[in-house]
């Protein structure tokens, strides 16, 4: 993205928007609702006008790709089959309209698991089938970009650990992978980088390695712990759990503040990577995470 905008009469829903996902790694792009992700990945598959600025898929935008499914495959939404097609029939007339290969069809249904169910009629899906049937459409044309939206809608517990191994297998083997979530303790799991949006801005743009520094603690007196945090200089977040997120120091520290605070520790511990997205998360959207 370079300077991305887009304005739909007086509402600005993207705004000077920029950021890069490399190749061989799974690029996570999270923000509030409304925060402009969706209207960005549009911009990005041509399926709406920028009104300023480029977002380009290998140096060119999507309308200019000679053959876009070889080169980007994409899933934003669940609801673009034909009920009365077979999931196998439907993937075969995507493959016909694009010039790929049918035998490619059975290839993208063993990935997903759905070689079995391909004869059936996609109107007796279930939500899961259905995106991993969108998945399919999407890399039917083996492409080296692969845009996601909400990737694990519908799944079950399974699904999502499959779909997890799948995106790391895509980055593996040197693909671009952006995909977009609600579910940042998921999220934390597979990605590699985050891109943090917010009324359509750019707030952040980090790779996951960098948050490993964030301390979960609770205590009997969250008040306290927070103003003796404050006084102290640590960035902090205090969740709608009562768990305060202290960034950028050690456990042994916060035990300290907490010891001279005379706060009793609960807990004290190193967040996870979940934990220390929604931290991360958190303090650049200004969204305290309590609805």
């Amino acid at each position: 993205m370079q300077a991305l905008t887009k304005r739909y009469g007086a509402h600005t829903a993207v705004e000077d928007l920029s950021f890069t996902a490399p190749a061989g790694a799974v690029t996570g792009v999270i923000g509030p609702n409304g925060a402009g992700k969706t209207t960005t990945f549009r911009c990005l598959l041509g399926l709406v006008d920028p009104t300023g600025g480029r977002a380009l898929i290998g140096g060119q935008p999507y309308r200019a790709l000679e053959a876009p499914r070889t080169c980007v495959g994409a899933v934003l939404e669940t609801t673009g089959f034909h009920p009365a097609r077979t999931g196998r029939s439907h993937l075969r007339v995507l493959a016909r309209a694009a010039g790929i290969d049918p035998a490619r069809v059975d290839d993208v249904l063993d990935v997903v698991a759905l070689r079995a169910d391909g004869g059936r009629r996609v109107g007796g899906y279930s939500l899961g089938m259905r995106q991993r049937l969108g998945i399919a459409a999407a890399m039917l044309g083996d492409p080296a970009v692969i845009v996601l939206d909400e990737p694990v809608n519908g799944l079950d517990p399974e699904g999502v650990v499959w779909m997890r191994r799948l995106l790391r297998t895509w980055a593996g083997q040197g693909r671009t992978v952006v995909v977009s979530s609600h579910l940042l303790a998921e999220l934390a799991q597979v990605v590699d980088r985050v891109v943090v949006i917010r009324g359509g801005r750019l707030v952040a743009e980090t790779d996951i390695g960098s948050l490993n520094h964030v301390v979960v603690v609770r205590v009997d007196r969250p008040d306290v712990m927070v103003a003796a945090l404050r006084a102290s200089g640590a960035g902090h977040e205090l969740r709608a759990d009562g768990a305060i997120a202290v960034r950028g120091r050690e456990p042994s520290e916060v035990g300290r503040v907490a010891a001279q605070a005379g706060v009793a520790v609960i807990e004290l511990a190193r967040a996870t990577p979940g934990e220390a997205l929604e931290a991360m998360f958190f303090a650049v959207t200004g969204d305290r995470g309590d609805g």
